[in-house]
């Protein structure tokens, strides 16, 4: 007993911020055979400090999707700076993926489970030509589309709601290859939003519109299942008074399409006061 538990009391419990583009990644999720961003952090672990922990990240962004400051929590024993692991991660890991921020926490944080608000952001770009250094990162939409519209139905998904009709139809949780690790998702499509609205930025080829969510938890596809209603709405195909009727389905049928994943970001991941202090304060 003495020989398991000591090894237990040198474990330190990190956190990592990360950013990355994910058009060339098969999500964050590790699967068989396929170049994920968990994959990529844990085998740049390994090499940097001999143990290779399954980083946990705050969510599971899909193929494509980009994150600005995604959060992943693992434990090591190596009695590492986290300066110099940081410095080491960024030496190791591809150029598409860098670690913003690396310090030791409190045993009790979990980057998903610790987490209390998530903001994502869907870039959509409207414009004759899309600039190449935008391609990747945004939606190119060059059909007419009724701006005053879309921005007129963000508001009606304010609030506590059942968003089962924005939720994926299939989870495909056979190829998303769950870790025993994790715990599973919430079966309840019960989410709260506290701000989703659209941004106008002009930019020299043509215009960005950026939404802006932000809510206690989100479901596979939700935020892109939402955009691409409000695209059926900019286009006519719905109006923004369907949409109490597209909550009350809860049938995937009754929303719009699923907007491309390249137009998601993980923009940011809220924590508690208490749960967000670095090991020792």
């Amino acid at each position: 007993m003495t020989e398991l538990s000591q090894p237990e009391q040198g474990l330190q419990t990190w956190k990592l911020t990360l950013s990355y583009d994910g058009t060339d990644f098969c999500g964050w999720q590790v699967q068989p055979g396929k170049l994920t961003i968990q994959g990529e952090l844990q085998h740049a672990l390994g090499r940097v400090t001999g143990e290779a922990p399954l980083p946990q990240g705050s969510g599971r962004t899909d193929a494509g999707v980009h994150a600005l400051a995604q959060v992943a929590s693992f434990e090591l024993r190596a009695p590492i700076p986290p300066e110099n692991l940081l410095r080491a991660l960024n030496r190791t890991l591809p150029i598409s993926i860098r670690v913003l921020e690396a310090r030791t926490m409190g045993r009790a944080f979990h980057a998903r489970h610790s987490a209390v608000a998530k903001t994502y952001e869907y870039r959509i770009f409207r414009g004759e030509i899309c600039p190449p250094f935008l391609a990747r990162s945004v939606y190119a939409c060059p059909w007419p589309m009724d701006l005053a519209a879309l921005e007129a139905a963000a508001p009606a998904f304010l609030g506590e709601h059942d968003f089962l009709s924005f939720a994926a139809s299939d989870p495909d949780l056979t190829t998303r290859n769950r870790s025993q690790s994790e715990a599973q998702e919430p079966t309840t499509a019960i989410r709260t939003i506290y701000d989703s609205a659209w941004e106008r930025r002009q930019e020299e080829a043509g215009e960005l519109l950026i939404y802006r969510v932000r809510g206690n938890g989100f479901l596979h596809h939700m935020v892109r299942n939402l955009v691409g209603t409000m695209m059926d709405v900019s286009r006519g195909h719905l109006s923004v008074g369907d949409i109490p009727g597209i909550l009350a389905a809860r049938s995937r049928s009754a929303a719009g399409p699923t907007a491309p994943a390249r137009g998601l970001i993980l923009h940011s991941v809220e924590y508690a006061a208490e749960d967000d202090l670095p090991r020792g304060n």
